[in-house]
């Protein structure tokens, strides 16, 4: 472990590091999937070593800057109201800090299996008055507005008063990325603070968007002394000061309620925060409640291996997945943010993460999987309008969403190496809406769910499946379709050296993957009852010759090669090489070489480099069959000798700039090389742990499921194949035994595998037999049934 240390299910980390604090205060958010509060000390403010922060999911508000001449407008996600300060003082002095005082003893422990932050702590004053405290904080899991906070002080040796604050401070902004520091991130408007008996509360809204937001704080000590208000513009508290003498001990409790405009079931969120804070219960009892949700969600996601160090980092991830999107996110108009509900960077965007994300949850919680899937849905009007404005019919999803659907990508980049604003051109990723069509066709797949497909799957699917089909062009030349203009996921090359914003031709993933879309379309339409198909393909103005122009475009797609391998895209091999080893010697750390690259004055666009998996996508996306089968259908003969010397050659040529790429390379290398993949399993899951990263700016919720999935899916060689449940294990020997639940079309199933067996065993109260397959043999699991292979 880079830093930090665990305990079966407790992340801890010892001693105080303040270059180190922001990253911890990241890994150590506490959350409920409706909002997460960052591991922040108590009472700090935001600067170079802390940055409190609490998300609500999906609530977003939009800004204008000027740069240059340029106007630039951006939608973040927003840093709500502050409802962590519970702070201590001295007598007269200022409030206890690490920064203020000398820190004796400090540790910060997250309790994944109960979702507690602890923090444990002794400080001397300048004075030299020690005290020793406890913080423990939690966001409820059973109640999605609620959170607690509890807090113990010791007093050590001397005597005088302790003064105790707790405070809503409204004085907050989106600051928690260097380079956007030049953009403004005064989202909050109208701050309204105020006291009610002993409910202090802030109430605000977003300037733009115009929700509104309440958080409301009920805090009680252990003293009988009374409590003085304090108030001013933008914040709100209560003052204790408790005379002490030594060994003597104060305690208080806190509990919290947040509420905004975009919530269902209430008149304001003002009347919805204080009524919340007077009939909560208290700390214990809402800890109990908070305890018991995530007990059972454990039950659901268990993911049990006998390796302890992967066994970690697995509950780790899973943790910050459910604290990002949970049950409770269902019930708010919210998509997948990529860098979960734990900071700033990305702007809280929604991008293509949902595509490593819900493979994870569609096993465990279908019904969160369809609710998440209808952000997509209901930005399907967006995107066909995105579509239109660019000339094409059908859907054109947006590289990063936000609020609304529209592309919330910048035009520009700010690059720190250099100092310099740049053109960014990553926007042109239409294979975003891709990964939307096969997240909604591999939940269909999955559960079996019918009348998801009627009501919105479908409909998604055959609008990319247009939108793919008319961005295609003919190429008389090599009398096949081609697709130009656009940008892999690779993100480096965005174009070519003459114009390397105006997009790449012949993506090999995004042209293999529209030809399975375009196949996919027609297989949802043909699943549809003949009443809804009719409807449908009235609704849409579908023909028959456009459904056969599709059918063309599976088999006729272009597909680029070279040397003998896939090619990234056509022109990747007359790019130049990099000199490798010439560019680790000068540098050390290549992750973010397109930023070396422009700081020296040259284009990454120029260069056979790739930040992450780009080819290799397709062997995350499609099962290997599939993949065959696509591309035998395009023309192309796919075997293995192609794919291995096709991994080799893009591994040797990524820099691995995104946290996904150990994900995807694993999953490309896991029946060819076992232990490099699990090479790469390692590294992706430990890539929020070490501490030269961004996590300081909010997880890689993708690489955090992705790293779950590799176990989950790639591992097991889990998939469905019409209604039989199938496995092809490839359990490498070091991970020991697996153990899981899995939900299959509305049973459950629990699974154990190792490098020799598989096990299967269906719920005695299952309603219906289940075929599983295995290594060529199938066996009909009857209700308490059981098979296992032995291989």
């Amino acid at each position: 472990m880079p830093s930090g240390s665990v305990d079966g299910w407790c992340l801890r980390f010892t001693g105080y590091d303040p270059l180190d604090e922001r990253r911890r205060e990241t890994l150590c958010t506490v959350g409920n999937g409706y909002f997460a509060t960052r591991g922040a000390w108590a009472g700090s403010r935001a600067d170079d070593r802390h940055y409190p922060g609490t998300y609500l999911a999906g609530c977003y508000n939009r800004l204008t800057d000027q740069v240059g001449e340029r106007s630039i407008e951006t939608e973040s996600l927003v840093n709500l109201p502050d409802w962590l300060p519970l702070t201590l003082a001295i007598d007269d002095g200022p409030w206890l800090t690490p920064e203020e005082c000398e820190v004796l003893d400090h540790t910060t422990e997250l309790d994944l299996r109960r979702g507690i932050l602890t923090r444990s702590f002794r400080l001397r004053s300048p004075a030299g008055q020690v005290v020793a405290g406890e913080e423990r904080r939690f966001v409820s899991m059973a109640e999605p507005h609620l959170a607690g906070q509890a807090l113990t002080v010791s007093v050590e040796n001397w005597s005088g008063t302790l003064r105790l604050a707790t405070t809503v401070n409204g004085d907050v902004g989106n600051t928690g990325v260097a380079r956007y520091s030049a953009l403004r991130g005064d989202h909050l408007t109208d701050l309204e603070p105020s006291i009610h008996g002993d409910t202090v509360l802030v109430s605000a809204n977003t300037r733009q968007a115009h929700t509104q937001t309440a958080v409301a704080t009920r805090t009680i000590a252990s003293s009988n002394s009374q409590w003085r208000d304090h108030l001013d513009t933008t914040s709100a508290g209560r003052e204790l000061a408790v005379e002490v003498t030594p060994g003597e001990v104060v305690s208080a409790e806190k509990v919290v309620a947040i509420y905004s405009s975009r919530d269902h079931g209430i008149s304001e969120p003002v009347t919805a925060a204080l009524t919340a804070i007077g009939n909560a219960a208290g700390f214990d009892e809402l800890l109990a409640a908070h305890v018991l949700a995530w007990s059972q969600l454990w039950g659901r996601f268990a993911l049990d291996l006998s390796a302890p160090a992967l066994q970690f980092a697995v509950r780790l991830d899973l943790f910050h997945l459910l604290q990002s999107v949970s049950p409770h996110t269902a019930a708010v108009d919210a998509g997948v943010p990529a860098r979960g509900l734990h900071g700033e960077a990305y702007r809280g965007h929604v991008f293509w993460d949902e595509l490593f994300v819900f493979p994870v949850l569609t096993w465990r919680s279908p019904a969160l999987t369809r609710a998440l899937l209808g952000y997509r849905y209901r930005r399907l009007p967006a995107a066909r309008r995105a579509a239109r404005e660019a000339g094409y019919r059908g859907a054109m999803y947006p590289w990063q969403s936000g609020s609304d659907g529209r592309e919330e990508s910048q035009r520009v980049h700010l690059n720190p190496l250099s100092g310099r604003w740049t053109v960014d051109a990553t926007y042109r990723q239409r294979h975003v809406g891709l990964a939307v069509a096969a997240t909604m066709w591999r939940y269909v797949e999955t559960t079996g769910d019918r009348e998801f497909l009627s009501d919105q799957a479908a409909e998604v699917i055959v609008e990319v499946a247009r939108f793919f089909a008319d961005l295609a062009t003919y190429d008389e030349a090599r009398a096949r379709f081609v697709l130009r203009g656009v940008a892999g996921p690779d993100e480096f090359h965005t174009g070519y050296p003459d114009r390397p914003a105006d997009g790449i031709d012949n993506s090999a993933y995004t042209n293999v993957l529209a030809a399975w879309i375009l196949g996919v379309a027609r297989r949802a339409l043909d699943a549809l009852p003949t009443w809804r198909r009719a409807e449908l393909t009235e609704s849409l103005d579908l023909h028959p010759d456009e459904l056969a122009h599709w059918d063309e475009l599976t088999r006729r797609i272009y597909v680029p090669f070279h040397d003998g391998v896939i090619s990234q895209f056509e022109g990747y091999a007359e790019l130049a090489e990099l000199d490798w080893p010439a560019y680790r010697a000068r540098y050390g750390d290549l992750r973010r070489l397109d930023r070396i690259l422009e700081s020296e004055g040259r284009d990454v666009v120029a260069y056979r480099v790739s930040k992450q998996a780009d080819v290799l996508m397709l062997l995350y996306v499609l099962t290997r069959r599939e993949l065959r089968e696509v591309m035998g259908r395009l023309g192309y003969e796919l075997d293995g000798r192609l794919l291995r010397r096709t991994v080799d050659y893009y591994l040797a040529r990524t820099c691995h700039g995104s946290s996904l790429s150990a994900v995807v390379h694993a999953w490309g290398l896991a029946s060819i090389a076992p232990d490099q993949a699990l090479g790469f399993l390692q590294q992706a899951s430990d890539s929020d742990l070490a501490p030269d990263g961004t996590t300081a700016e909010g997880i890689h919720l993708a690489a955090m499921a992705g790293s779950v999935d590799l176990i989950q899916r790639c591992f097991t060689g889990l998939s469905v194949a019409g209604d039989t449940l199938r496995f092809r294990p490839r359990w490498p020997q070091r991970l020991g035994t697996l153990r899981m639940p899995l939900w299959y079309r509305g049973r459950r199933l629990t699974v154990e595998v190792s490098s020799n067996h598989l096990t299967v065993t269906l719920d005695s109260d299952a309603d219906r037999k289940v075929p599983v397959r295995c290594h060529g043999k199938t066996h009909v699991l009857k209700p308490g049934g059981t098979a296992t292979w032995n291989f």
